[in-house]
């Protein structure tokens, strides 16, 4: 019998390994993201290639020297970072000033995750929590400067007769058009190809729909996310634009609404871990997001909407834990 001692290292649970890993996550993301990026840059120009390469640079800058200074290991390689960065310029329109778009990055990487102690800790998600920082904090800047307006994206898209344009054009329009007669004043079915394959209003994430749900789709079928919370989100935005009376279509295609749903709400650590949590989450998400554009003073919504249920993800998985069998309940 051989005499050599067999040696087992015994951790604390789980014990089930995959072979997916968090890199092989994020990679996947940018993957499903890439094409609308791409067409961002082509259909934009060079304005929305700056703001990707500011917004993506200063995330990878901000987590390279936090974990330089905090003396952490270098978590680069994980590629959070990297999907931050390409998310929050996804939610940025592409005349977005350069110094916005860096003070973004820098809160969404330094405030909303390295503070709450990295990756896994963030109660928000850091993307949102800079795009929501930088809208609230500057949202004067870009009045004080309409050639430079926050959605006005490209030359041709003008905002006579206005300041500037603060919201997604179409929605601002219909929001608008609501509010002084409560009928819309343009055809909201002629929106749906432009909306669906070029749409040059509003953030780079807007530019075209259709590639967004492809890309959600691909998360979908590769296990990536839940199809739950998406499902939830743009069944429930569909469900409560028409109870409001408004076109349902045209609303989950317009603004944020399929960026927010398959990219950004679906972030593993802000969201519920339940299955019956993440439909009540996506539900509610759709419901805030709604009610935001209908009622609310911004017809474009859907950062609020997820941030604020991001902050009710505890909450969901607490309420909507699974039934343990095998465990007595006993008096104490």
């Amino acid at each position: 019998m051989d005499d050599a001692v067999e040696r087992r290292v015994v951790g604390p649970a789980p014990h089930i390994a995959a072979p997916t890993t968090c890199t092989h996550i994020m990679l996947w993301v940018v993957a499903a993201l890439a094409p609308s990026a791409l067409w961002a840059v082509v259909t934009m120009g060079w304005v929305a290639a700056q703001l990707l390469l500011i917004c993506i640079g200063v995330a990878l800058a901000t987590e390279y020297l936090w974990n330089a200074i905090a003396r952490r290991p270098q978590t680069l390689t994980d590629g959070s970072a990297l999907v931050t960065g390409l998310l929050l310029a996804m939610s940025l329109p592409p005349r977005t000033p350069w110094w916005v778009a860096a003070a973004a990055a820098f809160v969404a990487i330094g405030l909303a995750k390295q503070l709450f102690g990295g990756l896994g800790h963030n109660l928000f998600n850091p993307a949102l929590v800079g795009r929501a920082f930088v809208a609230v904090s500057w949202a004067g800047v870009f009045a004080a400067a309409p050639s430079r307006g926050w959605f006005q994206t490209l030359p041709e898209v003008t905002a006579e007769g206005f300041d500037a344009i603060s919201g997604a054009t179409r929605l601002a329009v219909a929001a608008a058009d609501r509010a002084a007669s409560g009928a819309y004043g343009f055809d909201l079915a002629a929106q749906y190809q432009p909306l669906l394959l070029r749409n040059l209003e509003g953030s780079l994430g807007e530019v075209s729909a259709a590639l967004l749900i492809a890309g959600g789709l691909l998360l979908i079928v590769r296990g990536i996310i839940d199809w739950r919370i998406p499902a939830g989100y743009i069944g429930t935005m569909a469900l409560v634009s028409w109870a409001f009376g408004a076109d349902a279509l045209f609303h989950i295609l317009a603004g944020g609404v399929m960026l927010g749903a398959f990219f950004m709400a679906t972030d593993y650590v802000s969201s519920p871990m339940s299955k019956t949590g993440r439909i009540v989450y996506g539900v509610g998400c759709g419901l805030f997001n709604a009610v935001g554009r209908f009622v609310g003073a911004m017809p474009e919504s859907t950062t609020f909407a997820i941030l604020f249920m991001n902050g009710l993800a505890p909450l969901i998985d607490r309420m909507t834990r699974p039934r343990t069998f095998g465990w007595v309940k006993r008096d104490a």
